[in-house]
């Protein structure tokens, strides 16, 4: 096992992360230490990595896009007046503030979908009130990371829709046949774990107030006549709506953020000479992000080339026996490993359900346990990963003023506080269900 490349890859990834080397730079050394370990020749690796670009390329398309829908609705003044109203309404009221937070973050996911897209919009205008708050942005990052994963195992619509379907196939396709209900009725119980750890972490870890330097933050501006403006207010809450009726529809996150794009350029919300600074905004805030997306890909294509996850899984199963709980284990830890070095929950599931649906099954899990499992695994890996899309969203809002580390105040707080109570309430879940 210490060999093994895939482990050895991912704990050189989180090492090199810990000691803030750039993510994607940290990628890129762990995917070619898996390659050598895994007897790839260095070139063959990097088409491998190169070519590994398309396993996300939907995701980034959309998210690029909903980048630029986001920083137009800010350019109407919508988000801004949102982000006062919001002030008005919580005051210096800290609990009711990191709530809305993790409530906006929802609403990111199902209602209005725009993903990650909303937190370098509405987060960077909140930093001066959640300082006047002394407010602790580990507990706000936690409070996003809940937001932003939760709704993905609970809700099955935008994101969640588009997580359970696919996790319902790959579990279908290898011998599992689930329905979307079994997933979200068994997706209430894991985010009830969940919440209890944002809870743990806003009344008891992160509840001292925590001082933080005066400083500006880099903050979307609207235009200037739009901050008034109710028709700029009428064409962004259409352009809204428009994105919501699409998703329902058509299920496509793209073409969503396309049409409530050509909404807002069409009623000219975004004046004409404009529209091109909108995309340029979206690129910017996005940019990174998406290409850490496409790169975790890369790295996912490279681990699986190298051999090691099968390997490393057999490995262990012979070392379990006949125990339930220890196969349990197993099973959430190698996902996390998996998950963790992928960096995406989604890109996750293809890999773990084809190793581990066989296994529950030799075991004699149950249908809701095998789901619970199987869900722990490939989520809460993507919630505590350098290059997963959440955490890194959370940190380009909360470090808006250079006050937020993205390893010890996004990427570990989010390990002990959801990650965690998430792994734990899973494997006892399996052993009773």
């Amino acid at each position: 096992m210490l060999t093994n490349p895939v482990l050895v890859s991912v704990l050189v990834l989180c090492l090199l992360c810990l000691l803030k080397l750039n993510v994607l730079f940290s990628m890129l050394i762990a995917a070619l230490i898996a390659a050598v370990m895994g007897h790839i020749p260095i070139p063959q690796a990097m088409e491998l990595f190169t070519a590994g670009f398309r396993v996300n390329a939907n995701s980034a398309l959309a998210d690029l896009l909903l980048g630029a829908f986001a920083s137009s609705i800010a350019y109407t003044g919508l988000s801004d007046l949102f982000a006062q109203r919001l002030s008005g309404a919580v005051g210096g009221r800290r609990i009711f503030l990191l709530m809305g937070l993790a409530g906006a973050a929802c609403l990111s996911q199902n209602l209005i979908p725009v993903h990650i897209a909303f937190i370098p919009i509405m987060i960077p205008p909140l930093l001066k009130l959640m300082d006047r708050a002394k407010i602790d942005r580990r507990a706000a990052s936690c409070a996003l990371h809940f937001g932003l994963k939760a709704p993905c195992i609970m809700i099955p619509f935008g994101f969640g829709g588009i997580f359970v379907r696919l996790l319902a196939d790959n579990l279908t396709a290898n011998g599992l046949p689930v329905e979307v209900s079994d997933i979200t009725r068994c997706g209430w119980m894991l985010g009830a774990s969940m919440l209890a750890g944002l809870l743990v972490a806003v009344f008891i870890t992160y509840r001292r107030p925590r001082e933080y330097e005066a400083r500006a933050a880099a903050i979307p501006e609207p235009r200037a006549e739009s901050n008034q403006n109710p028709k700029a207010f009428a064409v962004a809450g259409l352009a809204i709506a428009v994105v919501l009726a699409v998703q329902i529809v058509i299920n496509d996150l793209s073409i969503s953020a396309l049409c409530g794009l050509i909404v807002l350029f069409g009623f000219g919300a975004v004046r004409r000479e404009d529209i091109e600074d909108q995309f340029a905004n979206g690129m910017r805030m996005m940019g990174m992000i998406v290409f850490i997306m496409l790169a975790a890909g890369g790295y996912a294509e490279v681990l699986k080339a190298a051999g090691g996850v099968r390997e490393l899984s057999e490995a262990v199963a012979g070392l379990i026996g006949d125990s339930r709980l220890a196969a349990a284990v197993v099973i959430n830890l190698i996902g996390f490993l998996v998950t963790v070095g992928i960096g995406s929950s989604f890109s996750a599931i293809p890999v773990v359900t084809v190793l581990y649906v066989p296994l529950c099954q030799q075991m004699s899990f149950s249908k809701s346990a095998v789901i619970a499992l199987i869900s722990a695994a490939v989520l809460f890996g993507g919630i505590a990963s350098p290059a997963s899309d959440t955490a890194l969203g959370s940190t380009a809002g909360l470090n808006a003023d250079g006050q937020h580390d993205h390893i010890r105040d996004t990427c570990i707080p989010a390990f002990f506080h959801l990650s965690l109570p998430l792994m734990l309430f899973s494997v006892l879940l399996s052993q009773i269900i």
